[in-house]
Parts: structure tokens; C-alpha cells; sequence
């Protein structure tokens, strides 16, 4: 029996010897690359802590001592120590265990996070609460230098360091998010790994201290001259400035190391620490170490080879498209340049494409700073991500009628990441805002002429707009029209039929024309209208239709609450157009991880299941026909 297979629970490692421990590191890089590559999944950011883990789980007595990993995919490993490893499997699969935390999944996972940067505020709380109940845990957050760059995660240090609130906060530094990390504090990052250690000039500091005079009125110019003597050495250490004890930095793949660091941290009482640990992303896996990137999130093997272009890819190239156009126009992302295409487009225009790290808030206010100036941003981000920025989008752009294009990837269904990543919400908390022009492609050709309508309406000033669109690859579209700036609020009609309306946004487009094509079987003819905008909508259109054919459905790959089928509910009644609507989408509860596939079927906004509910909601106009006898 292999090390690993003796690990059942955390307390299982501390009766390893330190030759065990040793090749438990290594069957768990195997494990991991191996089993991965099956599933899919974070393969480098778990490989970069594993020593880290093994550590943390033989140090701290987890679930009693809470270890709150931020954002979660680097902590494969510690799935794997808290029970779940033959469950591997079924990582990321329908029905199968979360690739991040997950509360319900384990006693071991204290908090849930698919987003960056929420460890430290969460972790704060938790320790609040035992000092309020009077317990004695300790309570750790392990963030990397990527997360680091959050604003949320400086608002907790600011607050835990005023509140002087006994949290372990272990720094997992490898000098990467998904892509490099940018900004001031990966270069202050930077200047500790290269300067002389830390703890040595600090050990200089406290023996001068020590060799003074002591008394009660001497203590305050003994404190002062302490934190100068620090400051001489290590001028721009943030951590101390906030009141933590700083312990670093140490060679994270040591496992013996680290162990020591932390447990002089756990053993620390007056107030908060900082534990820097220093690790490679991908670490013990070759591939992994020469391209982290790549290697930052794997597919499945053996999946499907894709014979149309990638969303995500002709996003990318209608934004070349747009900034060769225009030098007024610009792109930004969120730490997200490889993930939202952009990767390529920084060497061809290093001046107007900006990555702002892993903050959203910025990125949006940033965004309408430049657009008051006569600039044409263009926000490309996660439709789950703009989530964070929400408040900058209402007070920033909307309220003062900016012209941003909010360019959303990811929109609908995501698949294997789950339910921190769904992109099923945009729609409903972006309609409700005045002046806020929303559009969704029915195809990857589609989304190339939206892309350049946004920034049309953006460059006249005409305020913010935003355009949606799925992961994933298009339906072989022709990618060569010319480019044209489509009229705002008008849908199109793709086929004609008198029995129901099919009204379709975005994606579904597809499989309401291939459902009108099932229930014409059946007798029923549809006519089926690309929608195009959620807001404004086709008035004129779906006002007509309405007068004719009093059987609407609506289809959205978006939750039904707020979304684009009740935007035509809404405008249906206040108009007094006596229909029947049925709204079609995802109902009031939280998609987890699986395929896209099987999560459009189970929900039916696939071809089968439109057709299915029209035949529930009208059985009358297409009776199900009775299965052919076969032949023999």
C-alpha cells in the first residue's frame, strides 16, 4: 500500500516518518498530473502547495483549527488529505466533487470560495466568533500572491490589523495568478524574496533593543526605535505597516521548513500573523513548471477536438478588429488576459491594453475614468466576475451615463467549474438600470457585429452597453461579412409559423429553430425570433406578434428571475396583451458543476426539452405521435 492510500484524514500524517513524508509528496504530484488530466481541473496551483498542505495538516488539528484556502483550486491536495481522494474521479463531473471548497462537501472546508481574495475578511469572522464564544482555535487563511492583489483582501488586513484579531494568514507566493501578476505589491513581493532574509534583520533590530537601559518610561522609545531600526532594513514592508509579524520567507517546498515556520506561528499569541511562503507553481511536474499558464487549468483528455472558433476567440478578434479602427479604443481585463482571449493583443498594442489584477471594482471605475476623458473602454470579464464590480457599474458608468462596453464571457452555463462561476445572473442585474443597452449573439458571426455595434454606441457617447456570450466554441458561423453597426432594439425573425411564438436570447437561438424543426413534425409551426437585446426589446415586434399569436415562449440560458423572459412578461402587461407565456431558463436554486451539456438537457433548454414544454403547455396544438412500429 502507497503512503497516500494509508491517508484517510488529516491525523494520519503525523504519525509518518520524515522518509514517508517525503514520498507522500511525491505519490501525490503523480496522483494529482494522473488524475487531473482525466477530469480536468487546476493542475499547477495544486502541485505548487503541496508540501504547504502536508504542513498545514500536521501543524493544525483541522476542523477544530480552521484552514480558509482562497479561492480553492489550490487545494486539491487538501481534498485529497480530508477523505475525498477516491472520489478524484468525479472531480468537477455532474454530481461529482467540487473542483473548489465546497461547506456541504466536508467538515474540512470551512468556507467556499471560487472567487479571489474572500479568505482573509472570512477568516477574520471565524475568529471573531471564537473570541466571542471563548474558545481557543486557531484560524488560518491561506491566500496566494495573485489573491493578494484584491482590494478586498487589503480592506481584512486593514481591519484585522486594527482589531488586533489573532488570524495566521499564510501568503502561498509563487509570483503567478493565471497569468504574472502585475502591480506594486508583486514588486514589493519581488524585493523580499531577493533581499537578505527578513528575520535576520529583525534579529539585528532586537538586539540593540535588548542591550538599552529598560524601564516603564523608556518602553515607548524602545518601540519607536524598533520599528525604525525594521523600517532601515526592510523599508517597505506592507504586512508590519498593518499590524501584522511578519515570519519569512521560507522555501515552501521544504516541507521541514515550512512545518518549523508555521509552528512558531501557531505558537505566536500577540495578534496577527503573516507566514510568507515561498513557492513554484506546478512544482515536481515538468511541463507544468516551463508553462504554468497552460497548465493553470487542464481539460479533460480525450475531449472532442472543436471544429468552430471559440467565443472567447473571436471575442478577441473583433477587439483587434475594433482598436485598429479606432486608436481612442482600449481593453481591459482583470488578471484575466489569457481567459478572455486578450493574451495576444498585448504585444500588438502594449499602450492600450491594461490588466489591473484581480480587481474588478477597479477595473470598472477605471474604465469610466477613461470614458470621461473621450476613451473607449472595453471591459472584457467573466460574467460571474463582473458580479464584484456591481456597485462601480450603478454608480460609476450607469448612473452618470458613461460609455463602457462591458464585454461578458462565460455567459449562461460554464460547466465543470460549478456554481462560484455560473454566468446565470448579468441579465437580471443589469437590465434594471436606466440607460444600460444589454445584447446576447445567437452565433460566434453574431457576436463579431455586436461587438462593433458596442462600440459604436460607446464612441457616440451613446452610454453603457454590454454584450453577452457563452463559453465554449460557436456553431460554424461564417466569420467574413464586413463589419456592421446593428440597429439598437431590433430583433430579427428567423422563421415563420402560426401555432406558438419562440422568443430566444443569445445561445438558445440554436436550439429553439431546431425545436420549431421538432414540433413541425408534429403539426405545429413556430415562428422563432432571435431576440438580439434584452433591453430595450423589440417592442414593435413582440407587440405585433402578440396580436397574432397568443402562445409566447421564452428560452434563456440565465435564471428566470429578473431575466429576459421577464422583461417581455413585463412589457406584455403593461402593454395589456392578453398571452400565454411560458418562460424557459434556469428556476430558483444553484447550478453546481457538469458539463454544459447536461445541465441545458436536465433544465430543458435544449432542442428536446422546448419542444417538450410547448407539448405540456399547449398539448392540444402538438399531440405526441405515436412510435413508429419497426420494419421487422
Amino acid at each position: 500500500m502507497s503512503v497516500l492510500e494509508r491517508i484517510q484524514q488529516p491525523r494520519d500524517l503525523r504519525v509518518l516518518h520524515r522518509d514517508e513524508l517525503v514520498q507522500l509528496c511525491a505519490e501525490i504530484r503523480d496522483f494529482t498530473v494522473e488524475s487531473v488530466q482525466k477530469t480536468g481541473g487546476h493542475i499547477s496551483s495544486s502541485l505548487g502547495t503541496v508540501e504547504l498542505t502536508i504542513a498545514l495538516h500536521r501543524v493544525f488539528d483541522s476542523p477544530r483549527d480552521k484552514l480558509v484556502w482562497d479561492t480553492g483550486h489550490q487545494a486539491y491536495v487538501h481534498k485529497m488529505l480530508t477523505g475525498r481522494r477516491d472520489r478524484f474521479d468525479t472531480l468537477r463531473q455532474f454530481g461529482g466533487i467540487s473542483g473548489f471548497l465546497a461547506r456541504a462537501e466536508s467538515e474540512h472546508d470551512q468556507f467556499g470560495a471560487g472567487h479571489a481574495g474572500t479568505s482573509l475578511s472570512a477568516a477574520q469572522g471565524m475568529a471573531v466568533a471564537r473570541d466571542l464564544k471563548g474558545d481557543d482555535n486557531h484560524v488560518v487563511a491561506i491566500i496566494g500572491d495573485g489573491a493578494l492583489t484584491a482590494g478586498m483582501a487589503f480592506e481584512a488586513m486593514n481591519n484585522i490589523g486594527h482589531m488586533r484579531t489573532r488570524v495566521i494568514v499564510v501568503l502561498n507566493d509563487n509570483g503567478m495568478s493565471i497569468a504574472p501578476n502585475v502591480g506594486a505589491v508583486s514588486r514589493m513581493l519581488e524585493a523580499l524574496r531577493t533581499a537578505q532574509p527578513y528575520r535576520g534583520a529583525k534579529h539585528i533590530a532586537r538586539q540593540v533593543i535588548d542591550h538599552m537601559p529598560g524601564s516603564d518610561l523608556a518602553e515607548e522609545a524602545r518601540r519607536r526605535i524598533f520599528t525604525s531600526l525594521k523600517a532601515l532594513f526592510i523599508p517597505n514592508l506592507l504586512f508590519e505597516q498593518f499590524g501584522f509579524t511578519y515570519f519569512g520567507p521560507v522555501d515552501g517546498h521544504d516541507l521541514f521548513a515550512v512545518e518549523s515556520l508555521l509552528e512558531k506561528a501557531r505558537d505566536f499569541r500577540d495578534g496577527p500573523v503573516f507566514v510568507h511562503v515561498q513557492t513554484q507553481k506546478g512544482h515536481g511536474y515538468a511541463p507544468a513548471e516551463a508553462d504554468n499558464v497552460k497548465w493553470h487549468g487542464v481539460s479533460a483528455t480525450g475531449a472532442a477536438k472543436q471544429v468552430a472558433p471559440q467565443y472567447t476567440a473571436v471575442f478577441a478578434d473583433s477587439v483587434r478588429e475594433i482598436l485598429t479602427a479606432d486608436e481612442r479604443a482600449v481593453a481591459i481585463t482583470a488578471a484575466m488576459p489569457g481567459g478572455t482571449g486578450l493574451q495576444g493583443l498585448f504585444k500588438e498594442f502594449p499602450d492600450r491594453l491594461f490588466d489591473v489584477g484581480i480587481c474588478e471594482q477597479h477595473a470598472v471605475t477605471f474604465a469610466a475614468g477613461l470614458a470621461t476623458q473621450g476613451i473607449v473602454p472595453i471591459v472584457a470579464v467573466y460574467s460571474t466576475f463582473l458580479q464584484r464590480g456591481f456597485d462601480q457599474v450603478v454608480h460609476d458608468v450607469a448612473v452618470q451615463e458613461l460609455p463602457v462596453v462591458f464585454a461578458m464571457d462565460r455567459g449562461g452555463i460554464v460547466g465543470d467549474d460549478g456554481r462560484t462561476h455560473q454566468g446565470l445572473y448579468d441579465i437580471a442585474y443589469l437590465r434594471i438600470l436606466p440607460g444600460m443597452t444589454l445584447m446576447a449573439p445567437k452565433d460566434e458571426a453574431e457576436l463579431r457585429q455586436m461587438m462593433w455595434t458596442a462600440y459604436r454606441h460607446a464612441a457616440a457617447g451613446r452610454g453603457p452597453i454590454g454584450v453577452r456570450f457563452p463559453r465554449g466554441a460557436g456553431v460554424g458561423a461564417t466569420l467574413d461579412a464586413p463589419l456592421t453597426e446593428l440597429s439598437i432594439g431590433v430583433s430579427e425573425t428567423l422563421r415563420e409559423g402560426d401555432g406558438v411564438v419562440i422568443l430566444a436570447y443569445g445561445h438558445p437561438v440554436s436550439a429553439a429553430l431546431e425545436a420549431a424543426n421538432i414540433l413541425a413534425k408534429d403539426g405545429l409551426e413556430a415562428t422563432v425570433v432571435n431576440a438580439r437585446f434584452a433591453k430595450p426589446l423589440d417592442t414593435e415586434r413582440i407587440l405585433a406578434l402578440a396580436a397574432r399569436i397568443p402562445r409566447f415562449v421564452t428560452i434563456e440560458e440565465h435564471v428566470v428571475a429578473g431575466g429576459f423572459g421577464s422583461a417581455v412578461g413585463e412589457l406584455l402587461a403593461e402593454r395589456g396583451a392578453r398571452v400565454d407565456l411560458e418562460m424557459l431558463g434556469i428556476p430558483d436554486e444553484h447550478v453546481d458543476h457538469g458539463a454544459q451539456k447536461l445541465w441545458r438537457h436536465h433544465y430543458g433548454i435544449d432542442a428536446e426539452g422546448v419542444a417538450a414544454a410547448i407539448r405540456r403547455r399547449w398539448p392540444r396544438l402538438a399531440p405526441m405521435r405515436e412510435p413508429e412500429e419497426s420494419a421487422g
